[in-house]
């Protein structure tokens, strides 16, 4: 007999076989999805699939940033750049966040999200690859922009991810996401020094060894590569689905048993005029501010502690530490900022943390060095908040796709100036005093901004004033 469908994954709605079997005198539908005769097993093998698609997309993220930062005297004298040069190639993340990420909602009506995701890892694996073998400043940066275009595109799609295959718990899984992503750059920062030694000393194969990571990630992605990954089922579009934008589309083909389904999942482009939302814009310059802090303590904090006469390894070890303090702190921040009618109590306090970090560089860099890199590691708790605030911000999915690709491409554009900034002060000055204090000087509008996006409203109630 031929099979309905060719998958289905868990939802809040009821499967239609399953919904006329409990709609019979007697049974109540509202238990019907906890019932596991009506979970077909392929949804709960989806759903699985997908969450481990998740987490190892979100440990690939960041190591090829950190990892560049934890070895970036080497790479200097290796390839022969100057501070500035140093400073622009610490800006060319955010530069290609910006201009990739925007089409990554495009993208994903047309391919399916899934297909976007797997196709930014195999970018990422090939990026970290080949860039410390190109034998030059221009080949490195080449191969490092299309590793970033592969983390571009996912940065923006884990959101809407999120939001269409898990709506009722879009904290935990921000918070979920957001923890991996924490980790992968902790461990890039922490052992690629290590890494590196253990090689020879050969800062080539430091570099590349992180491709390993990336070619794991996609294979999570290739089955949903093929069914273009259709959430919550029933045979036609679902309310929940409506209301998120989200179109159904079955295709039937024949076989030797008989006719089969394919069922397609697409987020419909939504006529949501984002630049009229306050909130978006709010949104958008603090995910920049943050972006421009958390760019400039990956590419240039392990520096700022080897100037001040710590030793590289240790230097590496406490960018980790920073980095790390996201693994707890991402998983919780989400949830208590879901539960909560306004985020901007939780924006105060990670600003207020920046501040003390940054003063504690300026004044004795070395000295407290571990409390300030726990400091800076709170401070940078900011993404995950950022990105749980992308997830409430908006009703629907398509709403939350735009408004992620909004508020990140623009953000990225405005944190482009600051680490190239970092590095053209530091050269000029001699010292990190004038940096620093431009550190300090940003993260004052980050905490005003972070507040006014924290309130609570949603960007399609703003549009259409």
């Amino acid at each position: 007999m031929a099979r309905d469908e060719t998958r289905t994954v868990k939802s809040t709605t009821a499967h239609p076989s399953a919904t006329a079997r409990n709609s019979a005198p007697g049974r109540s539908s509202a238990t019907a999805p906890e019932e596991g005769a009506a979970v077909p097993a392929t949804r709960v093998w989806a759903v699985r699939l997908v969450v481990v698609g998740i987490v190892l997309s979100a440990l690939n993220l960041r190591p090829a940033i950190t990892s560049f930062g934890a070895l970036l005297e080497e790479v200097r004298d290796g390839l022969g750049m100057s501070g500035s040069l140093a400073g622009l190639l610490t800006s060319v993340p955010p530069l290609c966040f910006a201009v990739f990420g925007v089409t990554a909602p495009r993208l994903a009506r047309r391919f399916g999200a899934g297909a976007v995701v797997c196709a930014g890892m195999v970018a990422i694996t090939a990026g970290l690859l080949i860039r410390p073998y190109t034998g030059s400043t221009v080949g490195f940066l080449a191969a490092s922009a299309l590793a970033l275009m592969g983390i571009a595109v996912s940065n923006v799609l884990m959101p809407v991810i999120v939001k269409r295959w898990f709506p009722d718990r879009v904290g935990s899984m921000t918070g979920l996401y957001s923890m991996a992503l924490a980790l992968g750059t902790a461990a890039a920062a922490a052992v690629t020094v290590p890494v590196t030694e253990a090689l020879g000393g050969n800062w080539q194969a430091g570099l590349a060894v992180w491709a390993a990571l990336a070619a794991a990630a996609v294979l999570p992605w290739i089955p949903l590569v093929r069914e273009r990954e259709a959430p919550p089922s029933g045979q036609g579009p679902s309310g929940s689905e409506q209301a998120q934008g989200v179109s159904r589309h079955v295709h039937t083909r024949v076989d030797g048993a008989g006719p089969v389904r394919h069922v397609h999942a697409r987020v419909e482009q939504s006529t949501l005029r984002i630049t009229r939302s306050r909130t978006a814009w709010a949104l958008a310059v603090f995910f920049g501010l943050q972006a421009t802090a958390a760019y400039i303590t990956m590419g240039w904090m392990a520096q700022i502690f080897r100037d001040a006469g710590v030793p590289a390894g240790t230097a590496g070890l406490l960018l980790a530490v920073t980095m790390v303090m996201g693994v707890p702190l991402a998983f919780v921040i989400p949830r208590v900022a879901t539960r909560l009618p306004r985020q901007g109590p939780i924006v105060i306090v990670l600003g207020v943390c920046g501040l003390a970090g940054y003063a504690g560089l300026y004044l004795a860099p070395a000295a407290g060095a571990w409390a300030w890199a726990v400091l800076l590691g709170i401070s940078n708790c900011a993404f995950p908040l950022a990105l749980t605030m992308v997830g409430m911000r908006a009703r629907t999915g398509a709403g939350v796709a735009q408004l992620s690709a909004f508020a990140q491409s623009t953000g990225y554009l405005i944190s482009i100036p600051g680490p190239l900034l970092v590095g053209v002060l530091y050269q000029h000055s001699g010292g990190w005093g004038l940096p620093i204090g431009l550190m300090i000087g940003l993260m004052v509008p980050q905490m005003a901004v972070g507040v006014l996006a924290g309130r609570d409203r949603t960007v399609e109630d703003e549009a259409a004033r």
